[in-house]
């Protein structure tokens, strides 16, 4: 009777732990050694700030999705689509859509807006924005001088994207850069790499070609300053960065 008390005992304990069933569907080897995952190659320190789109249904992919209806045609035309709440209007009312002077030869691309960007009008606001600003100083530039967008016109709750939303940005950024046509593209952080082909962090160092309706722009992939506030030592990496956009633009 010890016995069957204690394993009664036993069952009890386990169903209160969870446990609502004592067999699979299929047989199991229990003997057999758990499978082991592929190494994932180092990648250095994550941006775990950053708002990331892959933890959307589906990351954003490289190419854009099929053409489901006309986009703007004149970069004066986007900036009112992106403004307006009926565009993807599962990312809330709260736009910040891209400013600057986009005949100024760079265009700079993140994410998304920070979560103070939209009360402050602007994209890379608060600290963000003042380091963002030194960044542009260091190569002779700033905010009125570069053309700054975004990937997402707004910071949806949770940093949530759907992925059929996802797919639709994608296409947009591809057909903003095709309007602007910047002399050269500055993609700041992962999810902007990844919209446009781009491997993190292997695209670094690099300058890549993105062909869009109109012809091509020279893009070069940089960590989002977002990174720098959480890594400083990263700096001398953007620098080298830099020094290839500057190198560029004086071709």
């Amino acid at each position: 009777m010890d016995d069957l008390a204690d394993a009664l005992g036993a069952l009890r304990w386990w169903r209160d732990a969870g446990v609502d069933t004592l067999v699979d569907d299929e047989p199991r080897d229990w003997l057999r050694p758990a499978a082991q995952l592929a190494p994932i190659a180092p990648t250095g320190p994550r941006e775990s700030v950053e708002p990331l789109f892959e933890t959307a249904d589906v990351a954003p992919s490289a190419a854009p999705a099929p053409a489901t209806e006309p986009l703007p045609a004149t970069l004066e035309a986007y900036a009112a689509w992106c403004a307006d709440p009926a565009t993807f209007p599962d990312l809330g009312p709260q736009r910040v859509c891209a400013a600057g002077d986009p005949a100024s030869g760079i265009m700079i691309l993140g994410d998304m807006p920070e979560p103070g960007d939209a009360d402050a009008g602007t994209l890379m606001s608060g600290e963000l924005g003042r380091l963002f600003d030194r960044i542009l100083a260091a190569i002779g530039r700033d905010r009125a001088s570069v053309y700054l967008a975004a990937l997402c016109p707004a910071r949806p709750a949770g940093g949530r994207i759907a992925s059929a939303t996802a797919a639709e940005l994608v296409r947009a950024a591809h057909h903003h850069v095709a309007l602007a046509a910047p002399k050269v593209l500055l993609l700041l952080g992962k999810e902007a790499m990844t919209a446009f082909g781009l491997d993190w962090p292997g695209a670094r160092g690099h300058l890549h070609e993105i062909n869009h309706i109109g012809g091509k722009t020279v893009a070069i992939a940089t960590f989002h300053p977002r990174m720098l506030l959480q890594s400083p030592a990263r700096k001398a990496d953007l620098w080298a960065d830099l020094r290839l956009l500057l190198q560029e633009l004086d071709r």
